[in-house]
C-alpha cells in the first residue's frame, strides 16, 4: 500500500490520507472544495475548486481523470444535481466512470459539494 498527496489539495484534517493506492487502484479520500479556513464559493465555484483538487492527488499517483472508474458525489441538497451534472460532464468529457451521487443535508464547513473516486492506475507504456 502507497500512501499519494499533493500540495496543491486540501491536507487531511482527520486521520485519513489524500489517497492511498492499492492493487493497481488508487482510492481518493472525499475531496471538499477548500480548506476548512476558507469561506464557501458559489456552488459552481466549489465544484471546479473540488475537481480540481481530486485531479492534482491524481496527478500524484501519476494518474488523470481519464483513469477513474467509479465517483461518489456527495450535494448538500439535490437542487445542485442539475448544475453538477453538467460541470462534471464538461470536465469528464466522453469519459463517463460509474457514479452516484447523494443528497445528504449538510456537508462539513458549510460546503455544497464533496467527492470521493477510484482509479485505476495506468500500467507501464
Amino acid at each position: 500500500m502507497k500512501f499519494i498527496s499533493s500540495a496543491q489539495a486540501p491536507a487531511p484534517g482527520g486521520h485519513y490520507s489524500q489517497a492511498v493506492e492499492a492493487g493497481g487502484l488508487v482510492f481518493v479520500s472525499g475531496m471538499l472544495p477548500a480548506g476548512n479556513n476558507q469561506p464557501p464559493l458559489p456552488f459552481e465555484a466549489q465544484v471546479h475548486s473540488v475537481l480540481d483538487h481530486c485531479s492534482a492527488v491524481l496527478a500524484a499517483a501519476g494518474c488523470g481523470l481519464h483513469d477513474v472508474v467509479q465517483t461518489t458525489v456527495y450535494l448538500a441538497g439535490v437542487q445542485h444535481w442539475p448544475a453538477f451534472n453538467q460541470l462534471y460532464a464538461e470536465r469528464f468529457g466522453s469519459h463517463r466512470p460509474a457514479r452516484a451521487v447523494v443528497p445528504v443535508p449538510a456537508l462539513h464547513h458549510g460546503f455544497l459539494v464533496e467527492i470521493q473516486l477510484v482509479a485505476e492506475r495506468p500500467g507501464p507504456g
